[in-house]
C-alpha cells in the first residue's frame, strides 16, 4: 500500500516512507472501526479510494476537513459493509 499512496501522492523520495506508513496505518485503522469489518485496501474499490484521499488529506495537514469533505462516500461505505456483514450472518 506504501507505493501506491506514494505514486497518489506524486511522492518519489524515500525519506518519508515510515511517516506516510504510519499515516496508511491510522487510516486503515480509522476505516475498519468505522465499519465494523476488516477491509481490503490492497484491490481497487471503494475502501482504498477513500483510504488514498484520507492519506492526502493526512499529509498535506488537512484532516480536520476529510469527514466533511467525504461524508457521503464513508456512509456509503458504511452501509455496503453492513448489508456484507448482514448477509454473512444470514448465510
Amino acid at each position: 500500500m506504501l507505493e501506491d499512496v506514494k505514486d497518489y501522492l506524486k511522492i518519489t523520495w524515500e525519506d518519508e516512507d515510515s511517516y506516510i506508513q504510519g499515516i496508511i496505518d491510522r487510516g486503515e485503522d480509522y476505516f475498519n472501526n468505522l465499519t465494523g469489518t476488516e477491509l481490503d485496501f490492497e484491490v481497487e474499490g471503494q475502501p482504498k479510494a477513500l483510504l488514498l484521499d484520507y492519506c492526502r488529506y493526512a499529509y498535506n495537514n488537512a484532516l480536520e476537513y476529510y469527514e466533511s469533505n467525504f461524508h457521503k462516500e464513508i456512509v456509503r461505505l458504511q452501509l455496503q459493509e453492513a448489508v456484507k456483514e448482514n448477509a454473512r450472518q444470514e448465510g
